[in-house]
């Protein structure tokens, strides 16, 4: 998904409402912390936006250890359809733009499996908050993902199949994408989006096991002062980025088994050995009918073999 273009289309549906702010059944409900427009239908959720943002904002400023600096704008799209088409994908939920302190949410899906609003509030504001304070230096977008859904309790923006690890099927088949791979973008979408998303959080989380919440604050904070992502790895948690993808992947290794494979897909290789018992039984079934069809035969054959004999 290229951010300079849902940009463009964000611009372009903002500068509308300002020619005509009843464009497309928006109204706005602000105060003096958040903006939010949204559908005449989606009232209820707006007063919810501003009813929860204050205790939002509360709980990032204790989990990343910054102070809130912003008042953002928050659109709710009632049209899944309009949504995807601006997001340029049927997996997003919502996302957020930096540049305007801006978040929007598919108000539609909020009431799917794992989608509240707060928890997708949580989340974009989150994105909003480290790009606010991390600006000379271009932050990682695995780090990016990886704290916000960290924050979020291992919630993403995006639709996912809950019975089944993309990551651990990456892991048996050696399919990893390297931390650098994931640095400047993600893939457009499919299981390598799923994977990039759940690799961000693994990642975040081997790295409050092993170096606590302090290692995680450490990093963005020393980012926010300028240093190089690298280079804030190498001063929070005194290894390189390289020796943590290292010890991230061994991590991976020492969990993911194909006996937990097996577990995690274990109707489908019911229904798989049900189709073979299935089939072994209909061969079997055809060899019995060949076989006294055959033997049906024999009498026939040998009476006519009789009667042709000479006396």
């Amino acid at each position: 998904m290229s951010e300079r273009r849902i940009l463009s289309y964000v611009l372009l549906f903002l500068s509308a409402l300002l020619i005509n702010p009843s464009y497309a059944g928006q109204q706005t409900l602000a105060d003096e912390r958040v903006v939010v427009r949204f559908d005449e239908q989606l009232l209820n959720a707006a007063r919810e936006v501003i009813r929860i943002y204050p205790g939002i904002s509360a709980e990032l400023e204790r989990e990343l250890g910054w102070a809130t600096a912003i008042r953002p704008e928050v659109i709710l799209m009632k049209d899944s359809v309009s949504f995807r088409k601006t997001a340029e994908s049927d997996l997003v939920t919502a996302f957020a733009l930096p540049e305007k302190n801006l978040v929007v949410i598919d108000y539609a899906r909020m009431h799917a499996y794992p989608f509240t609003l707060e928890t997708t509030l949580k989340h974009e504001l989150c994105h909003l908050e480290l790009h606010h304070h991390i600006r000379d230096v271009r932050l990682p977008r695995w780090l990016n993902e990886g704290i916000c859904q960290w924050v979020t309790g291992g919630f993403a923006e995006i639709m996912t199949d809950g019975n089944r690890s993309v990551l651990r099927d990456a892991t048996l088949s050696d399919r990893i994408i390297g931390i650098r791979g994931l640095a400047e973008r993600f893939p457009a979408g499919g299981r390598d989006l799923l994977l990039a998303y759940e690799e961000s959080k693994s990642i975040i989380e081997y790295i409050e096991k092993e170096f606590g919440a302090s290692g995680i604050r450490a990093m963005v904070n020393h980012m926010a002062e300028g240093t190089h992502p690298e280079d804030a790895v190498k001063k929070s948690l005194m290894i390189s980025l390289d020796e943590l993808e290292g010890r991230w992947r061994a991590s991976l290794g020492e969990k993911t088994s194909w006996f937990s494979y097996v577990g995690d897909n274990i109707y489908e290789f019911l229904f798989l050995f049900a189709a073979l018992m299935t089939l072994f039984g209909f061969i079997r079934m055809m060899n019995r009918r060949r076989a006294y069809k055959d033997e049906d035969d024999e009498p026939w054959e040998e009476e006519e073999e009789e009667q042709n004999s000479p006396p």
